[in-house]
């Protein structure tokens, strides 16, 4: 497969390496929360939950949460998390290329999912997406900013990968894909780079 293995984050997760954590939620979760872009009951997908935090702090929200990841340990860390905190959300080990769900979600909190993913994969993976999101819901995105020197030479380096925003518009389409206009809001990263905040909309 192209970039990392299943076995390279479990190795990861099992031994505590993973600097993009911040131990608590992302900041711009709350602000999504407060203002309404995210309501309780709706149900909100998040691929490549990792530790968990944006799950925990959903399901505290009274949204009907899905986390997923691919590894066994990171799924581990999100159930044990739940429970410290009496908290109740559905967490799958599950490939986010493959992964169906049921019905329709209202949302997708994505944050670390298509940073981590090679980007040979980002294709079938926003075509995932538009498959799991229902008409007027959302995809509430943070496009990782970490663009290397290297990359001027071709260069493909991650993860994370660099999600420049020409190719985050080719991806999510405004045939299918409402967006707002910029400038977007810049969410600092523990690893010194940034996230670019965008609310998209499903179009019918």
């Amino acid at each position: 497969m192209a970039g990392p293995t299943p076995a390279f984050w479990q190795q990861r997760f099992e031994t505590g390496s993973t600097p993009w954590d911040r131990g608590e939620a992302g900041p711009q979760l709350q602000r999504w929360l407060d203002r309404g872009a995210i309501a309780p009951g709706e149900r909100v997908v998040v691929p490549g939950c990792g530790s968990g935090w944006e799950v925990a702090a959903l399901a505290a929200a009274g949204v009907d949460a899905v986390g997923l990841d691919y590894v066994a340990a990171a799924v581990e860390r999100t159930r044990t998390l739940l429970a410290a905190h009496g908290l109740a959300a559905e967490v799958m080990q599950a490939d986010v290329l493959q992964w169906r769900p049921s019905m329709q979600v209202d949302a997708v909190y994505e944050q670390t999912c298509l940073c981590a993913l090679h980007p040979d994969l980002w294709s079938a993976y926003a075509a995932q997406l538009a498959a799991w999101v229902r008409p007027g819901g959302r995809l509430l995105a943070l496009f990782m900013q970490k663009r290397e020197a290297s990359a001027g030479e071709g260069v493909v380096s991650g993860p994370p990968y660099h999600c420049d925003i020409h190719a985050m518009r080719a991806l999510f389409p405004s045939i299918g894909w409402a967006w707002p206009k910029p400038p977007y809001a810049h969410v600092a990263h523990p690893s010194g780079a940034y996230e670019l905040a965008v609310e998209l909309v499903r179009q019918a």
